[in-house]
């Protein structure tokens, strides 16, 4: 799998030595590629909140949702460049820089938000922050929890692997995510973020998958009618900061930052367990949307998408970083090559 180029830590100390003149009594920048209403926004207001209360107002925090600071990716090089303070993206968009947080994506690992909690608060999530500090020059300090990625098109209810002929997917440019599809034999559409609702709108692509609080939030019910009810990537988003930036922080300020995190990580958890019912009901009840359940429980969808997992044991770091994560599930190792 080809890695995009990523600047280091030491090729940006410059930069980030600058910045810790201005640690205090700042108001940093925050990108989010999703609009306000959605679950990266309610996390980067819940820390931006936190952050201000526990520095007594010296640090404020700026929302740019919507992309307004470029695609999720770009906003990765930024923050790690010392460019930007802040950004939450999708994980996939972080797995272009830091392969092994691609075991978290792989198909079916995880299948609940406890599972999701488990992993990324826990020794799983450790590893994953430490190792894209070391990859891409950024730390993930929260977590968003959106919620099980649903596919939705506007053609026709869609049940089975095969129910998906004909139709054109967007997917995100994640080399796994492509797979997936693949296995279910369908080649998707990889599209940025940032053009996914008109290409939706356009008919250039016909479908779509991401979690229901994103679908009401990105009012995709405005372009899609059919939705089914898969659970075959659950969507984080890891929020960032540049760890060259971090590192420029006093100690007080860094545990600051890192308290804000956790506690805006934990608010995040609960609000999916507390809006996302109300927001499949008002899909439905209000915009018109139709709820397709996948065939013999998602059996035949599993089956498939999980023989892809092989392919992509040596971009993770190898078969034990799924077999970690397995077994902190408590579930049975992956299978060999």
């Amino acid at each position: 799998m080809k890695m995009k180029k990523m600047m280091l830590p030491a090729a940006i100390s410059a930069v980030t030595l600058a910045l810790s003149a201005s640690a205090m009594a700042a108001t940093w920048k925050m990108a989010t590629g999703d609009a306000a209403g959605g679950t990266q926004y309610e996390l980067g207001t819940k820390f931006a909140e936190l952050i201000e209360e526990k520095t007594d107002g010296d640090i404020k925090v700026n929302i740019f949702p919507n992309s307004q600071l470029g695609s999720e990716q770009d906003t990765v090089n930024n923050a790690s460049m010392g460019m930007l303070d802040l950004s939450i993206v999708a994980i996939n968009n972080i797995t272009p820089f830091s392969p092994t947080v691609g075991v978290l994506t792989l198909p079916y690992v995880i299948q609940s938000a406890e599972d999701a909690k488990k992993l990324t608060q826990g020794e799983i999530g450790d590893q994953m922050t430490e190792n894209t500090i070391r990859d891409a020059g950024v730390r993930i300090l929260g977590w968003a929890y959106s919620g099980c990625r649903r596919l939705t098109n506007s053609v026709k209810p869609v049940a089975t692997p095969e129910d998906l002929d004909g139709l054109v997917i967007r997917v995100p440019k994640n080399e796994i995510m492509i797979a997936a599809y693949q296995a279910w034999g369908v080649n998707p559409n990889p599209l940025a973020w940032s053009e996914t609702f008109t290409a939706l709108q356009q008919g250039v692509v016909d479908g779509q998958d991401n979690p229901y609080i994103t679908i009401d939030a990105m009012k995709f019910y405005e372009v899609q009618d059919h939705v089914t009810d898969s659970c075959y990537v659950f969507s984080l988003e890891p929020l960032i900061m540049g760890e060259g930036q971090f590192q420029s922080l006093d100690p007080e300020m860094q545990q600051a930052v890192l308290d804000a995190g956790k506690e805006a990580t934990e608010h995040s958890f609960e609000y999916l367990l507390e809006t996302e019912a109300d927001i499949k009901d008002k899909l439905v009840n209000e915009h018109g949307m139709t709820i397709t359940e996948p065939a013999n429980d998602e059996k035949e969808w599993i089956e498939q998408a999980t023989q892809i997992w092989p392919d992509f044991y040596d971009s993770i770091g190898g078969k034990e970083k799924l077999d970690q994560a397995l077994e902190a599930l408590g579930r049975e190792p992956a299978p060999s090559k």
